[in-house]
């Protein structure tokens, strides 16, 4: 199936990895709070700013920090409510996986984050998915409720980092669990995987290699490889420069 889902009811994007909190963190001397292992947590991102492979991401007005983040995304293909966190069968919920590229500007990111709500404008600009929906018994299958795909991301040709889906350290039964708790997820919802350990240039930076890793610029492309995933590729062009 291609991608982009045109018109998802919804997008949620999780944060199910713990080398990416710990990482993130490192350049603050914060640990990860003891909240985040309780339950996966999310937030809800816009899709009305959905980009396909190859379609050009603009960096946003006002930013100077505009990074990547490696993510897998899973496609709802039925509605359900109150799925199960430790039932692997709430899997059976998901009807593909793809990859997903969720653009983030950070000094927009930490300036409103700072007002004790967020993200928004550091988010909602773009996110990338494609180029292809995956079944999941098209993945190797790893423990109950992860799955085994390599992961990395290049900028202009050159590898940043990446990692592999079955690092997660919430199982996918989980996050639907979460998801749909108490509400419902529909045909269609989104729902992204957060960032894989060092998926991005705010973990690589805070991991003290700054000058190999700086913000994205105007020219620059950004390609995410899923091994069988496919490829997702967005070239960054300047700020009044669009596809509209």
């Amino acid at each position: 199936m291609l991608c982009p889902v045109l018109d998802p009811p919804s997008i949620r994007d999780f944060m199910i990895f713990e080398d990416h909190v710990v990482n993130a963190r490192h350049g603050t001397g914060t640990t990860v709070p003891d909240a985040w292992y309780a339950a996966p947590v999310f937030y809800f991102t816009n899709p009305a700013c959905l980009h396909g492979p190859d379609d050009s991401v603009a960096v946003p007005r006002g930013s100077r920090m505009l990074d990547f983040e490696l993510e897998v995304a899973c496609l709802i293909g039925r509605d359900a409510r109150d799925l199960d966190p430790a039932d692997p069968a709430s899997c059976d919920a998901i009807a593909g996986f793809m990859l997903m590229n969720d653009w983030s500007a950070r000094d927009l990111q930490m300036a409103e984050m700072g007002g004790g709500l967020g993200p928004a404008k550091g988010k909602d600009f773009a996110t990338s998915l494609g180029p292809w929906v995956v079944t999941p018994d098209e993945l190797q299958p790893a423990t109950s409720g992860r799955w085994e795909c390599p992961l990395q991301v290049f900028v202009n040709g050159r590898r940043a980092g990446g990692g592999n889906l079955k690092t997660a350290h919430f199982t996918w039964s989980q996050v639907l669990g979460q998801a749909s708790a108490n509400t419902r997820v529909r045909a269609g919802d989104v729902i992204g995987s957060g960032t894989v350990g060092t998926g991005c240039l705010l973990e690589l930076r805070a991991l003290g290699d700054k000058a190999a890793n700086p913000w994205l610029r105007a020219g620059d492309t950004v390609m995410l490889d899923g091994g069988p995933l496919g490829q997702l590729a967005n070239p960054i062009v300047d700020p009044l420069v669009t596809d509209a």
